[in-house]
């Protein structure tokens, strides 16, 4: 069911006399389109919601306006709304009596729109496909080692390619000789054992034991 909220009768009540019947009109109209709709005072106008703002109206000196939230996403066949700011805030334009208004039937036919974009789960972009990255060419010092160990050698090559990448970079990134040639060394060892660069964090080897192996190997 829908909530009215007595705020918006003080708002009507409060209004210049011209306004007050358009503004109660136009109350009718959404209420009748969208039975569940719930009043609210945001912006010190009224407000009608339906999961999330949907419309509001508002009165001023000389005229009073109504607008969509998603006003350019409906279908007007009739050409009865206005771009926003033209000549008033709302789609409408300006409001001077219920003269100026839509057939009630086109503004029912609104706010049933309205209602129902704002019910529609809103659709997530499609997730960009990365890129796959170009194979890396191993270093010859690491392809040396590899020689010299055919059980890490045989390894390396049945390795995936993002795993033969994360050995790669890893060696190449170092930046000492020093520092290269341990890492070259504790590669072929690891791979030897059959292990992937990143294997002692797939197994859940606790954080004192993981900070040990950084300290050795970073």
């Amino acid at each position: 069911m829908g909530k009215k909220d007595p705020r918006v009768d003080a708002y009507i009540a409060k209004s210049a006399a011209f306004a007050r019947p358009i503004l109660t009109h136009l109350r009718r109209l959404v209420h009748k389109a969208c039975p569940d709709v719930e009043e609210t005072i945001k912006w010190n106008f009224p407000n009608f919601e339906y999961h999330g703002l949907m419309c509001n109206m508002a009165a001023f000196m000389a005229h009073c306006s109504f607008g969509f939230l998603k006003g350019t996403q409906l279908d007007d066949p009739q050409g009865y709304l206005q771009k926003v700011g033209r000549t008033a805030m709302g789609q409408f334009g300006r409001i001077t009596s219920l003269k100026d208004l839509p057939p009630d039937r086109a503004i029912v036919a609104f706010v049933k729109q309205a209602a129902k974009l704002n019910a529609e789960p809103a659709k997530s972009p499609k997730p960009r496909k990365a890129k796959p990255k170009p194979a890396l060419k191993p270093p010859k010092d690491l392809l040396n080692a590899l020689g010299k160990n055919k059980k890490a050698g045989a390894a390396f090559d049945a390795f995936s390619p993002s795993c033969k990448r994360e050995y790669i970079e890893w060696i190449v990134e170092a930046k000492r000789p020093e520092t290269r040639e341990r890492r070259i060394a504790t590669a072929v060892v690891w791979m030897a054992d059959g292990k992937t660069r990143n294997w002692k964090y797939t197994k859940k080897i606790g954080r004192p034991v993981k900070k040990a192996f950084d300290a050795i190997w970073y």
